[in-house]
């Protein structure tokens, strides 16, 4: 008799073992959390990790199970871990994404399982346009649009003539069609580096010099804008050729940059000292839990976190009404550190950008201040290209 209860146990908590592992709601995270570009993906973990802490790491009374994966910033990887998330782990959701042509090669995988997935910052122009699918959203941006507030200021500043240069990937292409949708000046030259192995500028450098522009404008996210920044400077040319960026200067960069970043302008639409609720709430806890301020990186997966919670409360945890988070999604009703802000019909936000500039922080740091708006509720250039209506 003994032997027949023991069994029967045994059989009860083998059978309940995966009820209780669909208790909590699993969401997969990818980014890159090796080599050159940690930084980000630390950061990003950060944050996210913060925003989880805030609620109690609950969503809609159900614990949340993060599964972080590193996809080594190569396309290939990020789908192979978006796969494993999404086939082997059954993740309800996944976010993350730093990279454009990561993003691309995953998107794919979770619109086929129909799983939501949310760029924390990657903006394709291809997703804002005719690969728009009800199961993505950004909560950051579409990558045309930070480089067009900087096209804008070009403008604003007279610039009458520019040097563009950025890395052979998806976002770089982005981001050079966002100056030149907007800038009206003349571009003297442009110029694409390989990516992401290339850290030597000197050619490009020399290229640009040559062509004699009013100005010349950057992008390189992470490591690389360091590189760029530091060779510009060392090349003579901060001086000679004022600089503008797109996604170079941050809270990560500006520790290594340092007074290199001094009357270097950019953009964003999120600025550590914007004046709201949500963002001095997560500042403070930032800084508090890991002694330094958070760069935009980190300000877009916190806000992927509380964004993915609001879906989840609106359900109150049952995860198979998905139209009904969908459309609570694209209500964007949570929070976010950048101020309220609005879906188009792409899922990509309808948002104010900033421009921004490193200025001399009173603990002997350095720190970056909103200037000015540059873009008022904005909305991306591909968006009527998007067959989704709602």
């Amino acid at each position: 008799m003994r032997e027949t209860f023991a069994g029967l146990t045994a059989l009860l908590i083998t059978a309940a073992a995966p009820a209780l592992a669909q208790d909590a709601v699993k969401i997969g995270f990818v980014a890159t959390f090796s080599g050159p570009a940690a930084a980000i993906g630390n950061d990003m973990r950060d944050a996210f990790e913060l925003a989880l802490d805030n609620v109690g790491r609950q969503m809609g009374g159900r614990a949340v199970k993060v599964s972080y994966e590193d996809d080594q910033q190569k396309p290939e990887v990020g789908k192979q871990k978006t796969d494993k998330l999404i086939e082997s782990d059954r993740v309800d959701f996944v976010t993350g994404y730093i990279w454009s042509n990561v993003l691309l090669a995953s998107l794919k995988p979770a619109v086929d399982a129909e799983t939501f997935i949310i760029s924390a910052n990657a903006g394709p122009s291809q997703i804002a346009g005719e690969l728009c699918s009800p199961w993505f959203f950004s909560v950051s941006w579409q990558g045309d649009q930070v480089p067009q507030a900087i096209g804008d200021y070009l403008n604003q500043k007279g610039v009458k003539s520019v040097f563009l240069i950025a890395p052979n990937y998806a976002a770089g292409k982005d981001v050079i069609a966002g100056v030149k949708a907007n800038y009206k000046g003349v571009v003297v030259g442009e110029e694409y580096t390989r990516w992401p192995d290339q850290l030597d500028f000197s050619a490009e450098l020399t290229k640009a010099k040559a062509a004699k522009p009013d100005a010349v404008f950057a992008f390189y996210p992470g490591g690389a804008g360091v590189q760029f920044l530091t060779q510009y400077a060392q090349a003579g040319m901060k001086q000679q050729f004022p600089l503008y960026t797109a996604f170079v200067i941050d809270a990560l960069s500006l520790p290594r940059l340092k007074d290199l970043a001094l009357d270097v302008p950019g953009a964003q639409h999120w600025v550590i000292d914007l004046p709201n609720e949500a963002n001095r709430k997560f500042v403070a806890g930032f800084r508090a839990k890991y002694k330094h301020d958070p760069s935009f990186y980190a300000a877009q997966a916190y806000d992927a976190a509380n964004f993915i919670g609001s879906a989840i409360a609106s359900v109150k945890g049952d995860l198979s009404k998905k139209d009904q988070m969908r459309a609570e999604m694209r209500r964007a009703d949570y929070a976010s550190v950048r101020g309220s802000y609005m879906y188009g019909n792409n899922h990509f936000p309808i948002q104010n950008f900033y421009l921004q500039e490193a200025v001399a922080a009173a603990d002997g740091g350095y720190t970056l201040k909103t200037v000015a708006t540059a873009l008022t509720g904005h909305q991306d250039r591909y968006h009527d290209r998007c067959p989704m209506k709602w």
